[in-house]
């Protein structure tokens, strides 16, 4: 067991791959589809198919885009009306967000939240590209679950994106759209007095919940922070390789929980210069790695590597694959 979890953490890092995937949750799925992208075909609760797949986007529609610079540890709010960039192409239809993310400060933590709002909601679908505007990871519609409000929150639409950009960019990008499919569908929220009765353990009235309608308008907010978990989607070509797929995020079932239904560049700011580790802090790292893999802890080696690769290490990746190569 621990032999095929060292070579497939090798392979993780090695040429003629696809980037590496963290299984943050059972309904990850990946796709072995061709490079006209991702297609997954599910059937709804109601019986209605629908399909999730990457959309294929031309490199210059692409370009044209005003890609909006964000800094980690930023919240943004996004108002998406009329005015704002619209997208119609395939099954992309109305206003869409577009984000340029550093790449160059570590692992990063979104957290995207649609605001439900007049009982009317934008339901996002978010597809990631690297530097070079390649896709790496599409997290479909059905990825961001509704979510009750609370003391501080109203009801929305909320998913976690958690990403890794490889080694050598400066930026990848985030571009958040609605499909057409998506505009066909609806929420179902949670009637606030259902919500209070369950809060305070009263009985729970026999009312029914409101539906928001899904829109090609609405509000995003969009909170960004770096964080050193290692187990992210890799965004980007660690090695040169030929050019990935798409990883789609999310299950390959649309969700058919009562809570939700479906019925039919920019300026970069300059980055901190990354200075070269000292020996004794290399030593130590590289270290910890080879103890890690030789105790079978081979997720505590990728943390350390990921830290070691933070602070400058030039040879905390090599140390790694040289130990699992030498392990197998």
């Amino acid at each position: 067991m621990k032999k095929q979890l060292l070579s497939l953490c090798l392979s993780a890092l090695l040429c003629n791959m696809i980037p590496a995937v963290s299984y943050a949750s059972s309904d990850i799925a990946l796709s072995d589809t061709a490079a006209s992208g991702i297609a997954i075909t599910n059937r709804a609760k109601s019986g209605i198919e629908t399909t999730n797949a990457a959309p294929i986007l031309p490199l210059s529609t692409l370009q044209k885009l005003q890609w909006q610079p964000i800094s980690t540890h930023d919240t943004q709010t996004i108002i998406l009306e009329s005015t704002s960039q619209q997208l119609n192409d395939g099954h992309i239809q109305g206003a869409v967000a577009t984000f340029a993310l550093p790449a160059n400060q570590g692992s990063l933590e979104i957290t995207l939240n649609s605001l439900i709002k007049d009982k009317q909601v934008y339901s996002p679908n978010v597809l990631v590209f690297d530097e070079q505007l390649h896709p790496a990871a599409f997290y479909p519609s059905h990825y961001f679950r509704y979510q009750q409000p609370g003391i501080m929150s109203t009801d929305r639409l909320e998913g976690v994106l958690k990403l890794t950009p490889a080694l050598g960019q400066q930026r990848i990008y985030l571009l958040i759209y609605t499909t057409r499919s998506d505009l066909q569908a609806s929420t179902q929220m949670v009637d606030p007095a259902k919500a209070y009765a369950k809060g305070v353990g009263n009985s729970v009235p026999d009312i029914p919940d409101p539906i928001a309608r899904h829109t090609e308008t609405g509000t995003l907010t969009l909170k960004m922070q770096s964080e050193s978990n290692a187990g992210n989607i890799l965004i980007g070509q660690v090695f040169s390789s030929p050019a990935p797929k798409p990883v789609t995020i999310g299950s390959t079932q649309v969700s058919t929980s009562p809570i939700r239904t479906t019925p039919t560049d920019a300026p970069q700011s300059a980055a901190p210069v990354v200075k070269p580790v000292l020996n004794d802090t290399e030593r130590y790292f590289n270290d910890a790695i080879k103890r890690a893999i030789n105790n079978g802890d081979v997720d505590k080696a990728l943390k350390l590597l990921d830290e070691a690769e933070r602070l400058g290490s030039p040879t905390a990746r090599e140390t790694f694959i040289k130990v699992i190569k030498n392990k197998k």
